[in-house]
């Protein structure tokens, strides 16, 4: 990516848009928030790199020309959106709906650490999909081959550890950037 003005991650959490064209709306406004830049000067779209489309994907956005790192999420109510001066992975879950829909997703050391509290098990899963989501693999890696320990606040992919920030912003909500270990801050 090319240089940015950024030096942290700005992650902004917002009430659900109505549509796809509302969340590319919503991170234009975040880029433009996040850099300081005018909306005017800000592009973003989506593409996917295996099959070409532009109608699903990894987002990317501009300003003035330059890349900046973005990543969404969204989930019941809410979106969560990342501004990064390099790739990151954003990744907003429910504890409740992790109840709800248990999923064959965890390692038995994640199912362990967790000891029955479903909200380390839904950090778990946000941390898994904001580490895919920066990796650019996304679900097509195995989610069981990926070992999160949210005590830690670490991520093993591929045999390699990374940072993840987790957060529990309301007690339904966890939230995970994965940012190569940059600082995250809040955007308004």
């Amino acid at each position: 990516m090319g240089e940015s003005c950024l030096q942290s991650v700005v992650v902004t959490l917002r009430p659900a848009a109505a549509d796809r064209a509302a969340d590319r709306e919503a991170l234009v406004a975040a880029v433009a928030s996040a850099t300081g830049a005018d909306v005017a000067g800000v592009r973003a779209g989506r593409g996917c790199p295996h099959c070409g489309s532009t109608a699903h994907g990894r987002p990317w956005a501009t300003v003035g020309g330059r890349e900046v790192g973005v990543s969404l999420s969204r989930t019941a109510g809410v979106t969560a959106l990342a501004v990064a001066p390099d790739v990151v992975g954003v990744d907003v879950e429910r504890v409740s709906r992790v109840a709800r829909a248990p999923l064959d997703a965890f390692t038995r050391g994640e199912i362990d650490r967790a000891a029955g509290d479903v909200g380390v098990l839904a950090a778990c899963w946000a941390a898994k999909e904001a580490v895919l989501k920066r990796d650019g693999r996304g679900l097509r890696v195995d989610p069981r081959s990926v070992d999160v320990d949210v005590e830690r606040g670490t991520v093993v992919l591929d045999g390699a550890a990374q940072a993840v920030v987790l957060v529990r912003p309301e007690h339904d909500l966890v939230l995970a950037v994965a940012a190569g270990g940059v600082p995250v801050t809040w955007g308004a």
